[in-house]
């Protein structure tokens, strides 16, 4: 009888991966069931299965191709951009760092809040940075979300580039695991002398449930150049948009209600 490709594949997708472990941490499936696909002994139900294609970047008609050529579309999607030379997006991107104005002032840690993609109704607060290193901009971000179950902490990072473009401030983030995802943020500067809070719109989606494109606004609340970053953390998480915790004037900020005569998301500066 011929083998199931499905467990062939997923062991593939593993290997990527520190341990089996980990990916069902990712994923939120338990290590015994997970198991049970690797051993071809069941197949994943459906929603479970959407979790997994969701996790690995792949669609299902991809997971149940046959182990070579699945092997083949695989690791092309992993492999090194080819060539020593400068390649065509990387000439898009120089082109944006040239027109790009100086950030300078906009550098150090920030409290970021918004309306969650994946959680309904949930407000996430997270911690993010922004640097210069060799005269560019860079962004990076953590989420530490505590879910209910046996899974406890999750961990999310994010990194990217930063631009200020036309009197905007744009960041493009990836999630540095997974990298199935582009979140872009489109924020106001400040013009302000006392730097408080940033505001605009992000694009983006869950990386877990349903992976449906959406836009929210969302809020930089300034923390200074130099923080105690762990003790930032421990404040960070998903909360119910009536928790105390959340300050009502950045739980109104940070609505996503469109106005009567508006026909997108959008929102004024903070």
């Amino acid at each position: 009888m011929l083998r199931d490709p499905l467990s062939d594949n997923l062991a593939f997708l593993c290997s990527y991966y520190p341990s089996i472990a980990s990916v069902c941490r990712r994923i939120g499936i338990n290590r015994q069931q997970f198991n049970k696909y690797l051993s071809g002994q069941t197949v994943p139900s459906r929603r479970n299965m959407r979790r997994i294609c969701d996790f690995f970047g792949v669609s299902e008609s991809e997971l149940l191709l046959d182990h070579r050529r699945f092997a083949e579309i695989a690791g092309l999607k992993r492999r090194p951009i080819a060539g020593d030379g400068p390649t065509e997006i990387l000439t898009h991107i120089e082109e944006l760092y040239r027109g790009s104005g100086d950030l300078g002032r906009y550098v150090g840690y920030y409290f970021r809040y918004f309306y969650s993609f994946g959680h309904a109704g949930k407000i996430i607060k997270c911690l993010a940075a922004i640097y210069e290193k060799d005269g560019r901009y860079y962004w990076r971000s953590i989420e530490r979300l505590k879910l209910d179950g046996r899974y406890g902490v999750k961990t999310s990072k994010y990194t990217g580039a930063l631009f200020l473009l036309g009197d905007r401030i744009f960041a493009l983030e990836y999630e540095t695991l997974l990298k199935s995802s582009i979140t872009q943020l489109i924020l106001y500067p400040s013009y302000r002398t006392s730097l408080t809070f940033l505001i605009g719109v992000q694009t983006g989606m869950p990386l877990l449930r349903g992976r449906k494109p959406a836009a929210s606004i969302v809020l930089l609340e300034y923390l200074g150049k130099s923080i105690d970053q762990r003790k930032a953390l421990k404040t960070c998480g998903l909360y119910d948009d009536t928790d105390p915790m959340i300050d009502p004037s950045i739980r109104s900020m940070i609505s996503n209600h469109g106005k009567p005569d508006s026909f997108v998301l959008e929102t004024d500066d903070a």
